[in-house]
């Protein structure tokens, strides 16, 4: 019989048989994440299906990021009942201003190698650049793993993506990210596991892998694996998590299919409205006017992605009509923009700086834009309606083209203001 792929022995080892691509098991979890955007509510589901507290609160982590601070009673409201259940059962609790589920998990070790994860987010898979199996469930799902500890699974088959090169300057992760939508599309990965690996991979950066696992839902993948190489245990060993407990996929492993990405070959990407697969060359929409831009979010609100943009707005100005929003992935984030002048770089440009959460891109606080404006966002999605707006205008880049964007006041490719010829 063929060898294992990175998440059948992940699934493998957490129902205690052999997870083969298509089976059904039940499998521990070892870690669950909701927030404060779910309705309902986990926390009430989990009361209205009958049981009075989590089996296992030590593995339930609880997050304040979607409205921080509220902005309304009804939020602050949402937030104080939270905050009750995580005293009452002592389950964890990520404070509202300490930053996005996606981006605080990890940082904290709440997400590490092995590992078998579900949340109340679609973007947990992005926690799969630590080598853990990371997934979103809804509200139900989340509710009975909670009260049991355990939750079934449809083995995923794997699609393995073989990274080659390096991105160049003025190319981010982001636009890797962007480039695999537009190759791939939003269906071609449906259910199926992403299992990054190749010579590529080794280049890229812990913030990078983050930004790549993040798209995968948007690639209709269940999860995504990054290795458990030396670029992941430095990261984890940095921040005092135990490194230990990496998963390979056997030589002989079965995969659906084979994705060959040439990193190097990659330039600047852009999603038009309104979805995040309609997917071209910056150089393609380059000169179209720009009122609005929002550099954060799941998807690239981490330091290399604040650093990409200081690197463009350093000594310039935001455009005159150009209102720049930014808000850091986590407060550790914050303080590293802060610790290494990013932070006044931004602020010095015109930039305004929000506390770290999901607010903008969300649509449920600071950032809104107006009616028929113009925005370049680094989000996950540009859906009608995201942002908090139906009639705005979203396109999706990196932080980089984000920041070209604002200091032109149009659409731009950030290589030229790196001074690299297109």
């Amino acid at each position: 019989m063929a060898g294992m792929t990175v998440v059948e022995k992940i699934l493998s080892s957490h129902c205690g048989d052999e997870a083969r691509a298509g089976r059904l098991v039940t499998a521990r979890v070892d870690i669950l994440m909701a927030h404060d955007g779910n309705r309902p509510l986990v926390i009430d589901t989990l009361q209205e299906l009958g049981f009075e507290r989590p089996r296992h609160p030590e593995r339930l982590v609880l997050v304040l990021d979607h409205a921080v601070p509220p902005p309304t009673d009804v939020v602050a409201n949402v937030h104080a009942r939270m905050r009750a259940f995580a005293r009452q059962h002592g389950t964890h609790l990520v404070e509202a201003g300490e930053g996005i589920s996606h981006v605080v998990l990890p940082e904290r070790g709440f997400a590490r190698p092995g590992w078998l994860i579900i949340g109340s987010d679609s973007h947990t898979t992005t926690l799969g650049a630590v080598n853990c199996l990371a997934t979103g469930v809804g509200s139900s799902d989340m509710a009975l793993a909670a009260a049991t500890g355990d939750l079934w699974f449809k083995v995923p088959s794997t699609i393995r993506i073989l990274l080659s090169g390096r991105l160049a300057i003025g190319v981010t992760a982001k636009d890797a990210a962007q480039f695999l939508l537009r190759r791939i599309g939003l269906r071609r990965a449906l259910y199926r596991a992403l299992e990054f690996c190749g010579p590529g991979a080794a280049t890229l950066e812990m913030d990078g892998r983050f930004t790549l696992a993040n798209v995968a839902v948007e690639l209709g993948a269940k999860c995504a694996l990054f290795p458990a190489d030396a670029v992941l245990q430095s990261w984890l060993r940095d921040r005092g998590i135990d490194a230990t407990g990496g998963v390979d996929a056997d030589p002989d492993a079965a995969y659906e299919d084979t994705i060959a990405v040439d990193l190097s070959a990659i330039v600047p990407q852009v999603a038009r409205p309104h979805s995040p697969a309609d997917v071209v060359d910056v150089t393609e929409v380059e000169g179209t006017p720009v009122q609005h831009v929002f550099i954060g979010s799941c998807s690239a609100g981490r330091l290399d992605d604040l650093r990409a943009a200081a690197r463009i707005l350093l000594g310039q100005r935001v455009a005159p009509g150009v209102r720049l929003v930014v808000a850091p992935g986590s407060r550790d984030v914050y303080r590293d923009a802060i610790r290494e002048g990013i932070a006044d770089t931004l602020l010095a440009a015109g930039a305004v700086l929000i506390p770290p959460g999901c607010g903008p891109c969300a649509g449920v606080s600071q950032g809104v834009p107006a009616d028929e404006e113009v925005v370049v966002a680094t989000s996950p999605r540009n859906f009608r309606g995201r942002m908090g707006n139906p009639r705005a205008q979203i396109y999706l880049a990196s932080a980089a083209t984000a920041a070209a964007a604002a200091v032109t006041g149009a659409l731009t490719d950030p290589r030229r203001l790196l001074g690299v010829t297109p």
